[in-house]
């Protein structure tokens, strides 16, 4: 699967949201503020003057409530960081008079927009979701059952992928919080941050003081938003002492990246890293040497680097982009794997070394569940031709090219026929895509969080929807709707209807339970043990579920 969301591939190491208005979800009637329970009114959507309004730290915000739930969009958690906040940290936004208009989301990143929609499969698929973008673009997205009714509820807090260069909150409609905050009684947030040049730019070496977080302010801002989260969730219905971040692709990265953050001791206590993990940020001697080449890039002294704060966004991610590829050739790394803009392990605001090392470190008592695809690296979706390979085709291709670090070489032969041992009815091009996408990064994760007294829980998604020829497979964020109750909502993922529906059921009462015990057992699910070093317990999720005890790791260990 081909498109600009999955830059995360070629930036990031270990490991597809609008405005939905119908779902086929079975829903429970809305009630409106002024107490109408007529079951003939068959209005859905609430919106007027004394309908959705919260108190916040910094003023009252108005949204909405649609079928039952109420809905906000676009608050702000942050000031602008354009201008002279470009490269700091995150300030706190500018109490407000008014009631805030809360009923559109909030602004993206910056990133660079050229050709997103340019394949139409891709855009089809996915069913992107974007609008204005610019600097201003530190704001969240509540869904809630009740505003301030002194009920604690879980708290989801959702990271959005595109490894840390794209996306949004609500990038795609299998995004949206209404049904999982309906069926669990939860409140649902998520967030958008400074991505890319604009939010990893380590300036440090070149610009001093000033300048010494600059390396990590899309890391800061994201923090913020769960100190917004611990400050005023309450007023929407929530637990600010019940906190889960979420995260898949690049977010599933921003969840590792978060729990190993000192300032995030206390403002998460359940994390879940979907299809994306890491156990390490970025080397700051390569991080500062970007950052040099970026101020060279820009024709400019140590002693004007302020100027880099006026340069247009676009203009800037452009010659930071250009940077960023003279520092791949120079080093031979075509892909650019480490050495684009990423969260830098600096020691303070981010360890250095390896994740979830000190038993008592942070995140010992945060339990996590990760989970992969088997089809992250699908790439037969519009290529039947590849449907037809020969076993000794696919060793031939897996040579040269094994998901996004690269091929196998000469290994290539004996890490298909392990592969093939461990899933006796793959096909050849089946065989390849699970190497491809292999749970190297998964079981990293996974192991380096034994360290750590807080279980930890594998899962490994397998359901394929009968799309496209069925070629679509277990793709690279197929399962990010089944969490969230979203099958019927994210049709150009499932198809919709009853199977998918079924298997959506399972996982999120399995996620809801996770968010309140912090364990992941329930009845919709056989037994889920915790994760060991010795079985490899993983539970693999599908029309029918099961544990099996590290299914691929004959294979996985020989890459």
């Amino acid at each position: 699967m081909k498109s600009s969301r999955r830059n995360f591939f070629q930036t990031l190491g270990a490991g597809t949201a609008g405005l939905g208005m119908a779902s086929a979800l079975p829903l429970a009637g809305c009630t409106s503020n002024n107490g109408s329970t007529d079951e003939k009114d068959d209005q859905v959507l609430f919106l007027g003057d004394d309908i959705a309004i919260a108190q916040t730290a910094y003023g009252r915000v108005q949204g909405l409530i649609i079928r039952g739930i109420y809905e906000f969009r676009g608050i702000p958690y942050g000031a602008d960081t354009g201008g002279k906040n470009r490269f700091m940290p995150p300030q706190k936004p500018e109490p407000w008079e008014e009631v805030y208009p809360a009923v559109w989301w909030g602004n993206s990143a910056p990133q660079i927009m050229d050709n997103r929609y340019a394949n139409a499969y891709a855009s089809f698929a996915d069913h992107w979701n974007y609008d204005d973008v610019s600097e201003d673009c530190l704001k969240l997205n509540v869904w809630t059952p009740a505003l301030a009714d002194g009920q604690k509820r879980p708290v989801m807090v959702w990271l959005h992928g595109g490894g840390y260069t794209n996306g949004n909150g609500i990038e795609q409609d299998g995004y949206m919080g209404e049904n999982l905050s309906r069926k669990g009684n939860i409140v649902f947030v998520s967030i958008n941050h400074r991505l890319g040049p604009i939010g990893f730019s380590d300036l440090s070496g070149v610009g001093g003081e000033k300048y010494k977080d600059s390396g990590n302010v899309g890391a800061l801002d994201m923090v913020a938003a769960l100190e917004w989260v611990k400050e005023n969730i309450s007023h929407f219905g929530g637990d600010p002492d019940n906190v889960t971040i979420m995260g898949q692709s690049g977010g599933g990265a921003k969840v590792c990246v978060l729990a190993a953050m000192p300032a995030a001791v206390g403002l998460m206590h359940r994390a879940v890293p979907l299809s994306g993990s890491t156990t390490q940020a970025m080397d700051q001697s390569v991080s500062q040497k970007l950052g040099a080449y970026v101020l060279e890039e820009a024709g400019l002294q140590p002693s004007e680097i302020d100027k880099l704060q006026e340069i247009p966004w676009k203009e800037y991610i452009l010659l930071a982009n250009r940077a960023s590829q003279r520092l791949r050739e120079e080093s031979g790394e075509s892909s650019g794997f480490r050495l684009g803009f990423a969260p830098v392990a600096d020691g303070i605001h981010i360890p250095k070394g390896k994740f979830f090392s000190e038993a008592e470190g942070v995140s010992s008592n945060v339990p996590m569940v990760i989970c992969s695809t088997f089809h992250e690296w699908g790439m037969s979706r519009t290529n039947p031709e590849l449907e037809n390979i020969t076993a000794d085709e696919a060793k031939e291709m897996l040579k040269e090219q094994a998901g996004f670090r690269g091929g196998l070489g000469e290994k290539a032969p004996e890490v298909y026929d392990a592969y093939a041992r461990a899933f006796p009815e793959a096909k050849p091009i089946e065989i390849m895509i699970l190497i491809s996408s292999n749970r190297t990064g998964v079981v990293e994760t996974a192991t380096a969080k034994l360290n750590q007294k807080a279980p930890v829980y594998v899962a490994w998604f397998g359901w394929e929807p009968p799309l496209f020829n069925h070629r679509m497979r277990a793709f690279h964020c197929l399962d990010i709707c089944f969490w969230f109750y979203n099958t019927d909502l994210m049709l150009s993922h499932t198809g919709g209807g009853a199977r998918p529906r079924k298997l959506s059921e399972n996982m999120s009462d399995a996620l809801l339970q996770f968010m309140k015990s912090g364990d992941p057992n329930c009845e919709s699910l056989p037994e889920w043990p915790a994760f060991t070093a010795e079985n490899g317990e993983t539970m693999i999720l599908n029309d029918v579920c099961e544990v099996r005890n590290d299914p691929d790791r004959e294979g996985r260990e020989l890459i």
